[in-house]
């Protein structure tokens, strides 16, 4: 019997601990999979406690088709669905909204300023707090694929950011090949064209120029054409097109924990002023 199944027997038989060795090590991406579903910290957290609790009442049934994570995933996927199909769809301006709240109260820019250079781990040896285009782009990902019916956002994460096989997602999700594949290229073909449409830093008539004027913002001394270029994919769009720009985004979004990167806390302030512009929450201006 090797390491994994004498976890998992011990699991079964209610051992919390053997059932945590087998959790953990996932147990990030899976937060960070229900971050860029609820596009909430607190909400992703709910959910992944919840999916611990589920998955180890449960464990005694788990009957082993699948890998672990994918089951645990796929309990997961189920409890963010329930929730999420109970709000609205984001539009496809959601940032174009966002910046124009934020123009409209001085507060919200306030404590923009106050995170981007005053937070307590800014100076920190890892320079939390900071703002990166790059993060920014995977904030972009996430609030555009919020712009997806449910289940559509839902296959695109798991095949294009997390890496789960088709006959995975077709667990997770209860789907047919076709069907997960039909979600897939209608979730990618939407992301395709509205980053095409929107963003100016890969397609010079995009009306979309949030990274670079937030850079401007943020990092006043740090040249903006250097930032870009740091990017592959800015390095990269004047030869690929706009199916090849897509692969670029969820390879950088991929390498990406959105709750742990070294801007997190901006990005997540950001995040709560998109929330804020969909009137999806009660973010107050003063907190």
């Amino acid at each position: 019997m090797d390491q994994y199944e004498l976890h998992l027997s011990k699991a079964k038989n209610g051992d919390i601990n053997a059932f945590q060795t087998l959790f953990s090590p996932f147990q990030d991406a899976l937060k960070s999979y229900l971050y860029r579903i609820t596009a909430n910290r607190a909400d992703a957290e709910d959910i992944a406690h919840d999916t611990f609790i589920k998955a180890f009442d449960h464990i005694a049934h788990f009957a082993e088709k699948s890998s672990f994570k994918t089951w645990v995933f796929q309990i997961a996927t189920n409890l963010a669905y329930n929730i999420m199909k109970r709000r609205h769809r984001w539009t496809a301006d959601v940032t174009q909204k966002a910046k124009e709240l934020v123009l409209a109260t001085p507060q919200l820019a306030k404590n923009i300023e106050q995170v981007a250079h005053s937070s307590p781990s800014r100076h920190s040896a890892d320079g939390f707090g900071k703002y990166e285009i790059s993060e920014h782009i995977s904030t972009c990902f996430t609030c555009i694929s919020k712009h997806l019916p449910i289940e559509n956002q839902l296959a695109l994460l798991l095949k294009d950011v997390y890496a789960f096989s088709v006959k995975e997602i077709m667990l997770i999700l209860d789907k047919t090949e076709g069907q997960v594949k039909y979600l897939l290229q209608g979730g990618r073909q939407t992301m395709t064209d509205i980053f095409d449409r929107r963003c100016a830093l890969v397609n010079k008539n995009g009306i979309c120029h949030q990274c670079s004027e937030l850079n401007g913002w943020l990092n006043p001394k740090q040249d903006q054409q250097a930032a870009k270029m740091a990017i592959q994919m800015h390095r990269e769009a004047a030869t690929a097109n706009k199916e090849e720009l897509y692969v670029l985004r969820t390879k950088l979004v991929s390498a990406i924990d959105p709750l742990k990167s070294a801007g997190h806390e901006l990005q997540e302030v950001l995040m709560d002023c998109n929330r804020m512009a969909m009137k999806e929450d009660t973010f107050e201006a003063g907190n």
